[in-house]
């Protein structure tokens, strides 16, 4: 079997992730660092109420062929979503818990 191309796996996954709320007048913003990993989206803007929001909805990084996902405020859950795609559990890291409880897990220690 083919390995699925982690990197453009995971560009795909967060732009479906990019929907905009502009009925609350914030956006999304996609930010990859192709060259070092690094994936995230970040909700950002006003809300009608005038308070502002700014956080990272969801932070994937790919180290030593594991995927990191190191934040994730969905709740689909990105985990979820890199299985369906085909990524073998032993690929992906749960990076938001601690090395402790990750053990606990079917997925990889890290």
């Amino acid at each position: 079997m083919e390995r699925v191309n982690y990197p453009q796996l995971v560009q795909d996954i967060l732009k479906n992730h990019s929907a905009n709320d502009l009925a609350n007048g914030t956006e999304i913003q996609l930010l990859f660092d192709t060259e070092r990993h690094h994936y995230q989206v970040l909700h950002i803007g006003w809300t009608q109420q005038r308070k502002r929001v700014y956080g990272i909805v969801i932070h994937v990084d790919i180290k030593e062929n594991f995927i990191w996902v190191q934040r994730d405020g969905t709740e689909i859950g990105i985990a979820n979503e890199l299985l369906e795609a085909g990524v073998p559990k032993q690929d992906i890291v749960l990076g938001f818990h601690s090395p402790y409880k990750r053990q606990f897990t079917e997925f990889a220690m890290g």
